[in-house]
């Protein structure tokens, strides 16, 4: 009598089936940050571990698998928000290449928003540089920081506007804490200001639904410009690995 030979997809969907029922047993810590986003001073979670009941640790079963060295391409695929988050980089390091920026200025458009699309928003601008701070150019780092501050200011000299976009956000009276205007202050004198500048100009206050740029568009530029680490983002040993870590697996809990 002859045995049937399961299917690749059978067996994904056998193992996919396994992971689940494991997660079942398994209670996601929630970060304190998370909780305060909700307005609670709270962290771990409400519910207690005990016997046949621990803390999820490792991959999450409810998010898309990761491959075993994670490049940025892998990340914008499996854990970045998709839609506007990833087409809104795209879109304007898209722009930023029909102006014929420098492929580093093409970069810098393609990864300025890579906080609040992958990680966090309050900050962004701060948290996207250390990110990414060491796989880049310093100037790349550097002017993804200081756009967080520049975006708020008018350059008439390269026709950038404060964004229409910001007074329906924030309303037509809200002023920049004074951290970001001394910033802003510091970056104007800055041999950079304008590299930081050009993100501003380049950036999509406004998001085109009609267009799609696909990530494959880049490649080349981020091969050239962008060092993956051979073992792959989180894999390696550098003051950001923590964070493509945390990214990953989101729900360690600790």
């Amino acid at each position: 009598m002859t045995v049937a030979t399961k299917s690749m997809s059978d067996r994904a969907d056998e193992l996919e089936m396994q992971e689940l029922k494991e997660f079942e047993n398994r209670i996601v810590a929630k970060s304190l940050l998370y909780n305060l986003a909700d307005g609670k001073l709270f962290t771990g979670s409400s519910e207690t571990p005990g016997p046949g009941r621990h803390y999820m640790m490792g991959e999450d079963p409810r998010l898309p698998a990761m491959p075993e060295k994670p490049t940025l391409f892998d990340f914008y695929k499996y854990r970045f928000a998709q839609k506007p988050g990833i087409q809104h980089v795209l879109q304007s390091a898209n722009l930023a290449q029909k102006n014929g920026l420098p492929e580093k200025m093409v970069l810098a458009c393609l990864l300025h928003d890579i906080a609040v699309t992958g990680f966090i928003r309050s900050d962004h601008g701060y948290w996207g540089a250390q990110l990414i701070e060491p796989y880049v150019d310093e100037e790349v780092s550097w002017a993804i920081r200081m756009h967080q501050a520049l975006r708020f200011y008018p350059d008439e000299s390269v026709g950038y506007g404060y964004p229409e976009q910001y007074i329906r956000m924030f309303g037509a009276d809200y002023k920049p804490e004074p951290y970001i205007e001394a910033e802003y202050q510091r970056a104007k004198s800055h041999k950079w200001y304008m590299s930081s500048r050009m993100i501003c100009v380049n950036d999509l206050y406004s998001f085109d639904a009609s267009v799609v740029i696909k990530p494959e568009q880049f490649e080349d530029i981020v091969g050239r410009h962008f060092k993956t680490p051979k073992e792959g983002l989180g894999n390696d040993n550098t003051p950001s690995s923590h964070m493509w870590r945390t990214l990953r697996r989101p729900c360690n809990a600790l």
